[in-house]
């Protein structure tokens, strides 16, 4: 059974499967999907093309599938997807996509948005993602799953963040960041690899170790680019599953600029 408040407003066409709760003066629009479960608290508005998957939980004064913040929005018909059991807390701001990023902003399962976080137009977000307090994504970032943005953090448009990567508290993030790399800094800088959350996933040790010696060979070598590193790497490393998710991450797209460490680091 659905439990909808008398006070809040669900407008015709949303569709509202079974076990829904939505919590006194919540708006909920026209084209909006919720799934079995989702639990939308007091003061909660979900808009536009919007589908919450099944046992996400909204928290009061989020603003979820509003007009994306960009000039160049039209109106366009243009969707935001947010997976399951995800917890958006407490003035947690989502925007749909807009028609020159590709019309889609997509959130993973089992994420958590901490109170005033922003996922801006056309982000895409993996599974297992943690924005603490107040942490913001421009539009178009691509975040891998299981990483991490300290409170106060922030990512600049097009940036990708890998897998596992952590980025500090109040640090401004304007270039690529590696897979289980760690960034600090008021401009992000490379600070090392996430070893922690490594070693709390319980990988083997060999494979930490082989990921160790990779990012000396990446960032502590003067020899040749970045990308030729990367590209001799993934030759001789094959067989490291964990070097492989990085060179791949590096040779996946030309061009890009990546977070790398200071000369003090």
């Amino acid at each position: 059974m659905t439990d909808i408040h008398p006070t809040a407003i669900v407008e015709d066409g949303a569709v509202i499967d079974d076990g829904v709760r939505i919590g006194p003066y919540s708006i909920v629009g026209p084209n909006v999907k919720l799934a079995a479960g989702v639990v939308l608290e007091a003061h909660v508005a979900v808009a536009g093309y919007t589908s919450v998957g099944p046992g996400t939980h909204i928290f009061p004064f989020a603003s979820v599938g509003h007009k994306p913040q960009d000039l160049k929005f039209a109106g366009e018909v243009t969707h935001l997807e947010i997976g399951a059991n995800n917890q958006i807390r407490e003035h947690v701001t989502m925007s749909p996509g807009t028609e020159g990023g590709g019309g889609l902003t997509k959130v993973g399962d089992n994420c958590l948005f901490m109170m005033g976080a922003h996922v801006g137009h056309d982000c895409i977000v993996g599974n297992h993602a943690i924005l603490a307090n107040n942490a913001t994504l421009a539009g178009h970032v691509e975040l891998d799953d299981f990483v991490i943005l300290g409170g106060l953090s922030a990512v600049r448009q097009w940036s990708r963040i890998g897998t596992g990567a952590i980025v500090g508290g109040m640090t401004g993030v304007e270039f690529d960041l590696i897979p289980y790399g760690s960034a600090i800094g008021d401009r992000a800088r490379l600070a090392g690899l996430n070893l922690v959350g490594l070693k709390r996933k319980g990988l083997p040790r060999e494979q930490i170790h082989a990921l160790r010696a990779a990012y000396r060979a990446l960032f502590e070598s003067n020899e040749g680019t970045l990308r030729s590193r990367a590209e001799d790497l993934a030759a001789d490393t094959s067989d490291q599953p964990l070097v492989k998710t990085v060179t791949d991450f590096i040779l996946e797209k030309e061009d890009r600029r990546f977070c790398t460490p200071r000369s003090e680091d």
